[in-house]
């Protein structure tokens, strides 16, 4: 956002799909691609504040149609793609603050947010902000590790606790954890004293449910849905650019499956693409990341 509150948006070249000004400008597009290249807690693989370009740049190469819903939603819905955000020399509370009210405005103006980061401490910003207008409000959050340390390297701003701080303005049972494969035993113990809807990894690849396990998912979530996404809850055979890839994760197909029952019996009201670490010479991982964000984007509109 500019100062007064008028958006920048990036053209053709640079916004998300390529689109043409008629399809992706910031009065008529339903949808508004916020890049927040924030990168201060990471702490093995480096690289997130690349990560918003990257999907960007990949987007290009991705269909408009989606064979599966039959449709061409960027032309239905119009997507708009922000500048990125500029945070400066703002860090933690400050830059939670710059990106809150950011979203908070997109939100005043009936827009639907996606945001790309950039590392995952960015999400309690954009959770907060929809809360606030959906107060009923549910977290989906898809990801390796449960991310509820109390601080982590000597921060509680740490992109591990970010799930933390989310718990102290969100009823922690209204949190569902898919693909958990990666914590301490403090964040074990505070799910189980919180009622906090952790759906391990080896649960669901165990067959630990009855019927399809994604089924048990759908009762834990409340009407109004925040998706937020970590790519290191997919594989790392299909999602290795990311800073702590764990094995045993999601697939594709898993994946997808789920976003799409959630889409069909819940409201989507906004989400977040984080984490995705480019690496030079390695491609896909970011095509995948950027058919991931029109994927949920086109689950989210499956009811209009």
């Amino acid at each position: 956002m500019k100062s007064g509150g008028k958006a920048s948006v990036l053209g053709t070249k640079d916004n998300f799909l390529g689109l043409d000004r008629k399809n992706s400008s910031f009065k008529t597009s339903k949808i508004i691609v916020v890049p927040a290249p924030y990168e201060r807690t990471v702490s093995y693989g480096k690289g997130t504040k690349r990560g918003p370009a990257a999907i960007l740049h990949a987007s290009h190469f991705v269909e408009f149609y989606d064979e599966e819903l039959d449709r061409e939603l960027c032309f239905e819905t119009g997507i708009a793609t922000l500048a990125p955000l500029n945070f400066g020399k703002k860090r933690d509370a400050q830059a939670i603050k710059v990106l809150h009210n950011a979203i908070h405005n997109l939100l005043q103006n009936d827009k639907f947010v996606v945001t790309l980061g950039g590392e995952h401490t960015i999400s309690q910003a954009l959770i907060a902000a929809h809360l606030e207008k959906y107060s009923d409000l549910s977290v989906l959050q898809i990801d390796a590790h449960s991310d509820l340390r109390q601080s982590y390297q000597g921060t509680k701003f740490s992109h591990a606790c970010v799930m933390a701080r989310v718990c102290e303005f969100l009823d922690p049972t209204r949190i569902v954890q898919i693909g958990i494969r990666a914590q301490s035993i403090e964040e074990a113990q505070c799910i189980r004293e919180r009622g906090i809807n952790t759906f391990y990894a080896h649960t669901i690849k165990d067959g630990n449910y009855t019927g399809c396990w994604d089924d048990s998912v759908l009762p834990k979530l409340t009407n109004h849905v925040y998706i937020t996404f970590d790519v290191d809850g997919l594989d790392p055979s299909i999602m290795p650019s990311t800073g702590t890839p764990e094995p045993n994760g999601l697939q594709w197909a898993e994946t997808t499956q789920l976003l799409r029952k959630v889409g069909h019996q819940k409201t989507i009201v906004g989400f977040d693409v984080v984490e995705l670490a480019p690496v030079r010479g390695l491609s896909h991982p970011d095509l995948t990341a950027a058919k991931l964000t029109y994927k949920i984007m086109n689950y989210a509109f499956m009811r209009a």
